[in-house]
């Protein structure tokens, strides 16, 4: 006959056995937790992020602006400025209201933003003239230096007009809709410089 064990064995036989079930128990429950923090997690990445605090009386223009995606833009491993695009409900059309903000990351002189922004519409294919002349020099009596931090939104309204905002206060306006188009190309278009920066902000890249 086999030996019986001792209170004092079984007592610590089964000790063992109860901690190895509370252990297994703790871990699975450790995993079930993290499990509901991702779905969490994920839920609210899938939400629209409101735009109020972010574009300030720009939302007026856009109704329910929601953001599309954001983005940075760099020179030479030089960081210049983060982009962000809001549109209604967070769904980006070209033919409908939409802001773009960027936020500076060094200075730049307004004058030195709108020349470059005239460069960007030569390249795109805007031709020399008096129409690019005129904007060139709207764009330089509405825009102000930027330094890090500073912000500028540009608001495409329901009239396919170009409205715009220095740190979320409003600064001008250029009505005339060939020049929205142009000028939001410049980020927005398919033949954008930055065709990664365009993809992060339309919600097309990670």
């Amino acid at each position: 006959m086999p030996p019986i064990p001792s209170f004092e064995a079984c007592y610590r036989s089964s000790g063992v056995k109860e901690r190895a079930a509370h252990s297994q128990s703790g871990y699975l429950m450790r995993i079930m937790g993290l499990l509901l923090v991702m779905a969490l997690l994920s839920t609210v990445a899938l939400m629209p992020k409101s735009a109020s605090a972010d574009i300030g009386p720009a939302k007026t223009l856009v109704p329910s602006a929601a953001l599309v995606g954001e983005g940075r833009m760099t020179v030479l491993g030089f960081r210049i400025f983060d982009a962000a695009l809001f549109a209604p409900s967070g769904s980006f059309k070209q033919n409908k209201p939409f802001a773009l903000k960027l936020t500076y990351l060094r200075k730049f002189t307004g004058e030195a933003i709108a020349e470059r922004t005239a460069k960007e519409m030569r390249r795109q294919g805007m031709k020399e003239g008096p129409r690019l002349t005129d904007w060139t020099l709207a764009l330089k009596a509405i825009l102000p230096n930027v330094s890090a931090g500073s912000s500028i939104t540009g608001v495409r309204n329901n009239k396919a007009q170009t409205v715009l905002y220095a740190n979320n206060q409003p600064i001008g306006q250029i009505a005339d809709p060939e020049f929205t188009r142009r000028f939001f190309d410049i980020w927005l278009g398919s033949n954008t410089n930055d065709p990664a920066l365009r993809n992060k902000l339309i919600g097309k890249g990670s």
